[in-house]
């Protein structure tokens, strides 16, 4: 009796054991192209040249270039000197709520997606040190302002500043980690023409220059 209780021990002993090396096996192996995704999404940006350069030598806003070009902003943010740009990363982008992305890339949108884009731009240089322990405004090429905070977390309207005062050759890039989105852009993206309609779609030319826009004074 006393070798059929050993044996009984030993059985479940062993039984435990295999059931816990089932579960380690069957642990998936971690996903290589995610945790490269999650790497460059977290990596420093380093300026590499003007705007547009470095932006693509960090590899991380690839959606917000490929927007740039579709709207014919590139040549603007490459050429135009002094400019501020809060760049939204890839992951940024990704977090729009579904298929508003893919509503603002139709070509039918091209003057709504431009409008998001300059939302981003201050047509003047606006570092850190400005908005540091304070709260205040600054107009953008868009037209409407955003609000910059320089609390314990630099923000900019509900987006946190996650890399701040990147200083390219034209001027200086905040990476964040929201798309700012002007007043009314949803709703003027939802209600375009669509492109099966009879309707030409939207034309939008490049500006030559930027038009300015001013800081505004600091708030309380």
């Amino acid at each position: 009796m006393h070798l059929n209780r050993i044996l009984t021990t030993t059985a479940a002993v062993a039984l435990i054991a295999g059931a816990a090396h089932a579960q380690t096996a069957a642990k998936p192996a971690a996903d290589p192209v995610a945790a490269e995704s999650k790497a460059k999404a977290t990596a420093k940006v380093v300026a590499a040249g003007d705007i547009v350069a470095t932006a693509k030598a960090s590899g991380q806003f690839k959606t917000f270039l490929k927007a740039a070009e579709a709207t014919n902003l590139t040549t603007l943010l490459k050429d135009n000197k002094n400019l501020t740009v809060f760049a939204p990363t890839d992951a940024a982008f990704a977090a729009l709520p579904a298929g508003e992305l893919d509503k603002l890339m139709l070509p039918e949108n091209k003057a709504q997606l431009q409008k998001v884009l300059i939302y981003h731009v201050i047509n003047a240089k606006v570092p850190s040190s400005e908005f540091k322990g304070a709260t205040r405004k600054a107009a953008t090429v868009a037209g409407p302002s955003v609000e910059l905070a320089g609390g314990a977390t630099l923000k900019v309207n509900d987006a946190d500043i996650v890399q701040a005062d990147v200083m390219s050759t034209n001027g200086i890039i905040h990476v964040v980690d929201k798309v700012l989105l002007p007043p009314g852009a949803m709703a003027a993206a939802n209600t375009a023409v669509p492109a099966s309609a009879t309707a030409p779609a939207a034309s939008v030319k490049e500006p030559t220059t930027l038009p300015a826009t001013q800081v505004l004074p600091k708030t309380n």
